[in-house]
């Protein structure tokens, strides 16, 4: 059974739809259009979270609807309704089709279909891991913690999931259609060490359910590393501040590259002219050595997708290479307006939301020299391994982000950790300053979401160890 069929069968099988009608109604609606496209979606979620020793919350849901659009140049009409109805998707199209009255567009054509295998074909909802199972997986985690160490004073965890089934319908009766897993675990713990309290936290996820971590090994690395990241931070001084060679730790500081650069390479910034790439194809962006890369095809990642929202094939992307821009992330609407071909991000959190450009897994390519070789060349400066929270400015480049583990490095060797420290520069010119590439490109762990105009989607992130020259820390003490 094709996943067209299997869609099918819950969109047109279990609902107020029929098939023949519904094609009909959207051939109508978007005649004289540019573009457009019937969005359908059913999506199952479900959260437990787990403190202070007992099930705080445990949430469950399940929606359906549909987003039906209109496109005439720059215009956009859209609708949605959260029910599958035939009565609902006329409505709808009596509001788009507003956008191409009088307009002459030409219907761009459809993607190309069959150019990728479906990564997840099963119709497998939450339901498959018993809920007792769940909450005995954290009673696990919980117990499993506290034994672990006698300065744990508190466990939080939490697992959540989502299932979600899509299926695209263009005006010439083409469809597309996808199935998305996604599930996250995360832990904190708090520990206390002569009257200092500090917190550490870890989590992973992917596009699988939740029986990947009812292996015991999964989730008791989860809690390893939120106490070995509780119990470093016992041990942090104040982060100096200053501007210093800086070098970042492989998998998630890839985050920094997603924030001040990745963003500053959606087609829809590019084409408004509002992004520091702007204009800027074939020139030098960054380091040579730097090869930036968006890839929607890998098995199980987060950000990946067998087609994005528009039903495009998600594709393999080289963003800049050897410090070159190649080219921007495009949904279908921004490539018409630049004459350029969509590359599979036309993405959207739900059936209520317009599409747009954005990110899936968005990394650096490996470099040439060992990591160990990287730390050891420097004099004085900041080790960066992981990052919390940041924000860029798309229009400049400006970036700040916190720095969640970081050390102090002094003739080549590693010193204590600091807190508080935090990364400030612009991204087309931190890109410059990348002095060694490492040989060693990680993917974060699977808890990464990206939010743009009110949206949310999820994606990952993932680079070498990075060394930097002349960037600024912000700190507590001089440096």
């Amino acid at each position: 059974m094709t996943l067209i069929d299997q869609t099918d069968a819950l969109f047109f099988g279990q609902t107020g739809l029929d098939k023949d009608r519904t094609r009909e109604i959207v051939s109508n609606c978007l005649n004289g259009a540019d573009d457009g496209d019937l969005f359908l979606e059913m999506r199952h979620s479900e959260m437990l979270a787990f403190d202070d020793g007992r099930l705080k919350a445990a949430t469950y849901d399940q929606s359906a609807g549909f987003g039906l659009r209109a496109i005439a140049g720059e215009a956009d009409a859209f609708a949605h309704a959260g029910e599958l109805s035939e009565s609902a998707l006329r409505r709808a199209a009596e509001t788009v089709s507003s956008v191409a009255s009088g307009h002459a567009g030409q219907l761009a054509l459809a993607p190309e279909a069959g150019h990728n295998k479906s990564m997840y074909s099963d119709l497998n909802p939450l339901a498959e891991t018993p809920f007792a199972d769940k909450v005995e997986l954290l009673q696990k985690i919980d117990a499993y913690a506290r034994a672990a160490d006698p300065r744990v004073r508190q466990v939080s965890a939490s697992i959540a999931g989502s299932w979600q089934a899509v299926q695209i319908m263009r005006p010439d009766s083409s469809c597309y259609a996808d199935i998305r897993p996604l599930v996250r675990m995360n832990v904190a713990i708090v520990v206390e060490q002569n009257g200092r309290m500090e917190t550490g936290s870890s989590g992973s996820g992917g596009r699988f359910m939740f029986a990947h971590y009812l292996d015991d090994a999964m989730w008791q690395a989860e809690v390893s590393e939120a106490l070995r990241i509780a119990l470093l931070n016992l041990e942090s001084v104040s982060a100096p501040a200053g501007e210093m060679e800086i070098v970042l730790g492989a998998g998630w500081p890839g985050v920094m590259l997603h924030e001040a650069v990745g963003h500053g390479l959606e087609g829809d910034f590019n084409r408004k002219g509002t992004s520091v790439f702007s204009g800027r194809i074939g020139e030098q962006v960054a380091a040579k050595g730097v090869t930036v890369v968006d890839d929607g095809t890998m098995m199980d990642r987060r950000g990946s997708l067998t087609i994005d929202d528009e039903g495009t094939a998600s594709a393999r992307n080289v963003l800049i290479e050897d410090g070159i821009l190649k080219g921007y992330m495009q949904d279908r609407q921004n490539a018409r307006l630049m004459d350029v071909a969509a590359t599979g991000n036309g993405r959207r959190e739900s059936y209520a939301h317009l599409p747009m450009p954005r990110m899936t897994n968005t990394f650096m390519e490996n470099g040439a020299h060992d990591p160990e070789e990287i730390v050891s060349s420097m004099k004085k400066g900041l080790y960066a391994v992981n990052f919390g929270g940041g924000q860029v400015d798309i229009t400049s480049g400006k970036f700040v982000f916190a720095a969640s583990e970081a050390y102090l490095v002094e003739n080549g060797k590693i010193g204590a950790p600091v807190k508080g420290a935090t990364l400030i520069g612009s991204g087309p010119d931190a890109m410059s300053k990348i002095t060694m590439i490492g040989n060693d490109m990680a993917l974060d762990r699977g808890v990464g979401t990206c939010g743009k105009a009110g949206q949310s989607v999820p994606v990952g992130v993932g680079q070498p160890t990075l060394k930097m020259g002349g960037i600024t820390v912000g700190g507590t003490e001089a440096a």
